[in-house]
């Protein structure tokens, strides 16, 4: 290949101009993704990425002036947090004073806020109510950031009571319902913290 002069010149400069492109653009990307603040960020349920595992949360408090916090830390990042007990039992156990599941559980109901999302912007109050070892009803409220949180919570909140009443609490752990895996994955956190909870 014969090249003139201005020709190796053009092509020292071409190359020297890629080089530096690429360089440059190399330091532009990121593993991982961070939301933005608009109605498609946050927990939409629709990604396959898991939470960071590094979000945490540290909230407590009652509708019974009471207050009383559970850690719930995972590989996910998911953040249970309790929001009192109306048992009627007012008894405790070694098992209950240690937050630790017993497997045997008191009868009564028990409310629980879990917290959940990247940055732990979308939350699910849970109310669960125990009688002979079992569930005899559940009610969700959901706290969504987004409209389409807000979907899937409503969703969610609407099937979980015909997945969930007449099953023993004991070991429940419940698949994705109606599509909400988030929502779903906050629910089984705060029937682990509602275990602990009624322990006796």
């Amino acid at each position: 290949m014969n090249v003139t002069r201005g020709g190796r010149r053009t092509l020292a400069m071409a190359a020297v101009g890629l080089v530096a492109a690429t360089t440059l653009l190399g330091g532009c990307g990121s593993s991982e993704a961070i939301p933005m603040n608009d109605e498609y960020a946050g927990n939409s349920g629709e990604s396959s990425a898991a939470p960071d595992s590094s979000s945490s949360a540290d909230a407590s408090g009652s509708a019974d002036g009471s207050s009383a916090s559970a850690d719930a830390s995972g590989s996910s990042g998911w953040s249970s947090l309790s929001a009192g007990s109306a048992s009627p039992s007012a008894s405790s156990s070694s098992a209950a004073a240690d937050g630790k599941d017993s497997g045997d559980y008191r009868d009564g109901t028990y409310s629980v806020n879990s917290k959940y999302g990247p940055v732990n912007e979308d939350s699910i109050d849970v109310k669960v109510t125990v009688k002979d070892q079992k569930i005899t009803d559940v009610e969700v409220t959901g706290h969504p950031f987004t409209s389409i949180s807000k979907k899937h919570q409503d969703a969610f909140a609407k099937a979980i009571p015909g997945v969930v009443v007449g099953k023993k609490l004991k070991g429940l752990d419940v698949d994705t319902v109606a599509g909400a895996s988030w929502t779903t994955e906050a629910f089984n956190k705060a029937l682990e913290t509602a275990r602990e909870q009624a322990s006796q």
